[in-house]
């Protein structure tokens, strides 16, 4: 079939303009989106500065929305839904390095390598916490014949504490690794 020479005119045209016009509508969402990401950029870095602005040794009362701008969809998951990592699958169950596990979300020290040992859990497993006002129990909650362990200074989630740990404290923190981070030692 042969088109004539005005058809095939109409039908490179059409396809020009939809050409044109698909380009259009993605440059639009391509700006928006630009857009959406500066504000949540420059909301994120509002909250941060707001969370460094607060000495250690005072607490975090942030609203979850304000979490949501500065953490992971993970450590969001972990630190303020309760959430637990899978066993073997997770950053720290195997680090053996020095340095300190500060609250993912707030910055709190919580831990130090030194109290960190093999539990065979495949979750990080430390003994004892940094400081006696680290980590706070909530009595209420169980996993496993575990008590919930949550930071002391903003109330997100960390993992569990059970009884069955080594000597001296006869306790294992089974944290999680995207409630942590990990601050290496300095020479290490």
């Amino acid at each position: 079939m042969t088109l004539s020479f005005e058809m095939t005119m109409l039908l490179e045209f059409m396809r020009r303009v939809d050409v044109a016009a698909l380009a259009l509508l993605l440059a639009c969402a391509a700006i928006a989106s630009c857009d959406s990401a500066k504000s949540n950029q420059a909301e994120s870095a509002r909250i941060r500065t707001k969370l460094e602005a607060i000495p250690l040794d005072q607490k975090v009362q942030f609203t979850n929305d304000e979490w949501k701008y500065i953490l992971t969809g993970r450590q969001y998951y972990v630190l303020r839904r309760r959430g637990t990592e899978l066993p073997f699958a997770n950053a720290y169950w195997h680090t053996h390095e020095k340095g300190v596990y500060f609250c993912a979300a707030c910055g709190n020290p919580l831990f130090s390598s030194d109290a960190k040992y093999d539990s065979g859990t495949g979750w990080p497993s430390f003994w004892q916490p940094i400081g006696g006002d680290a980590v706070s129990a909530a009595s209420h909650s169980s996993f496993g014949g575990g008590t919930e362990t949550t930071c002391a200074r903003c109330g997100s989630h960390l993992g569990h504490v059970f009884d069955d740990g080594p000597r001296p404290s006869g306790l294992r923190y089974c944290m999680n690794s995207a409630a942590l981070k990990f601050v290496k030692a300095v020479g290490n």
